[in-house]
């Protein structure tokens, strides 16, 4: 899921050229305290046994109980 959160801070909040590290840090602090305050939360269309299906290659060396 930490992905997910990812790719919506780099489309959201970091579409763009930016100078420094100094002017990052304030822009992505203030997107992350907008999204706690709105409350986002995913909506993850899989459940357990569809997610291990489809991902079943990824995690081959994984034993799943």
């Amino acid at each position: 899921m930490a992905e997910l959160e990812f790719s919506a801070m780099s489309r959201q909040c970091l579409d763009r050229r930016i100078p420094s590290i100094e002017v990052m840090t304030p822009e992505v602090e203030s997107w992350t305290k907008a999204r706690e305050a709105a409350k986002v939360t995913l909506n993850w269309q899989f459940s357990v046994q569809a997610a291990r299906t489809k991902f079943a290659r990824q995690y081959e060396g994984i034993r799943i109980i």
